[in-house]
């Protein structure tokens, strides 16, 4: 039989649809699971707010009466209106390695798209740059990281057969901390903290960082509201990000820079979450989170997750600092690894410091494009 293009319109449909890329990649060794009770959050138009200013279409394709692929189709009209632009979005594509469904999905998505006025479409991308975007594209040996894709190296083939070109690669860098950092990055580190109007904080509770959140955030505004795929949060979007990753967070990896009260750099990472979740498959209850806990506990990897310096001072070497107060905190603590991922390979800045610092390339992602006029 041929392939089924149906739209998810119940909670079955929906519970189908968050649970088939488990069965696609059941001998996937690599593959990093989502944590579950974040999907349906995320696909609950009541708690993301994304919901409310996208047009969105979520399908799965069927063959033999079996799911055996999925896509989201997304026009982000906040986004569109902001840049100007007429931009459709496919993003979460899972399917078989099998053209026929891959084909059905894309096509679907497109034509839904066109019909809405849509001229081009990028993907895989979700509603912002906060969630997993682009297809990796190498690495596919190395251990993954949360946030960032984990597919299978066919995908790649089957987007290019559908006409698909590269938009942009986004680059994970691999830092081994037993390597020393260059002497001048503690010149610089020096230079720049001797002057009394820069102020470092550091922290060792979530109860002294929590008054720091919404102005970390809000300078994410600030800082990446030129950024590929960047939209500006609101205020309660921000404190719905931060609620989410709160408990997780580890004070002793957060660093801040403070001139004349106001935030204007920050770094932030977490450790590992990758062994834990896959350990629990994805599933907190009823013994998962005893695994993600034990994980965090136990592993000696540390995850670059946000970082931002505010566009009035890039050049002045605030990035370098906070870098090094991170590496030395991540060796007190006994880490020996940090990554750094999903850094777009138009960050020259970011690059230039990996380089200086001897950090490594260890994936590429890959946000694809086509015309679809």
């Amino acid at each position: 039989m041929g392939i089924e293009i149906r739209e998810v319109l119940s909670k079955k449909d929906l519970r189908t649809y968050i649970y088939l890329p488990e069965k696609i990649h059941k001998n996937h060794s690599n593959w990093l699971p989502p944590v579950y009770i974040d999907e349906w959050d995320y696909y609950n138009t009541k708690k993301n707010k994304c919901f409310s200013y996208s047009d969105t279409k979520l399908l799965l394709a069927w063959r033999d009466g079996k799911p055996v692929g999925r896509i989201m189709g997304i026009i982000n009209n906040k986004y569109n209106d902001l840049k100007g632009i007429k931009q459709g979005r496919f993003c979460f594509l899972e399917s078989l390695d099998d053209p026929e469904i891959s084909h059905a999905l894309i096509s679907f998505i497109e034509n839904w798209a066109r019909e809405k006025g849509i001229t081009r479409m990028i993907g895989p991308y979700g509603f912002s740059d906060k969630d997993p975007q682009g297809l990796m594209i190498e690495g596919f040996d190395i251990e993954p990281v949360i946030a960032a894709p984990t597919n299978e190296e066919y995908m790649v083939g089957l987007l290019e057969r559908e006409g698909y070109t590269k938009e942009i690669d986004c680059m994970q860098y691999f830092c081994d901390l037993a390597n020393p950092l260059p002497p001048v990055y503690e010149k610089i580190n020096q230079r720049l903290l001797s002057k009394s109007e820069y102020k470092l904080r550091e922290f060792t509770s979530k109860r002294d960082l929590k008054p720091f959140i919404v102005p970390v955030l809000s300078l994410m505004n600030d800082a990446f509201k030129d950024l590929f795929g960047y939209i500006p949060m609101d205020e309660q979007e921000m404190k719905d990000f931060a609620n989410r990753y709160i408990t997780i967070i580890d004070p002793r990896f957060l660093k801040i820079i403070i001139y004349n009260g106001k935030v204007i750099a920050f770094l932030l990472c977490i450790p590992s979450l990758t062994k834990g979740i896959q350990r629990a498959k994805g599933r907190l209850f009823p013994f998962g989170f005893i695994h993600i806990l034990r994980g965090i506990k136990t592993t000696k990897h540390l995850d670059l997750m946000l970082g931002a310096v505010h566009p009035d001072y890039l050049n002045v070497g605030l990035i370098g600092v906070l870098i090094i107060k991170m590496l030395e905190s991540a060796r007190a603590a006994g880490f020996k690894e940090l990554e750094i991922h999903l850094v777009l390979e138009t960050n020259t800045p970011m690059s230039n410091i990996m380089g200086k610092i001897g950090a490594t390339i260890r994936k590429r992602y890959r946000v694809f494009q086509k015309s679809i006029v």
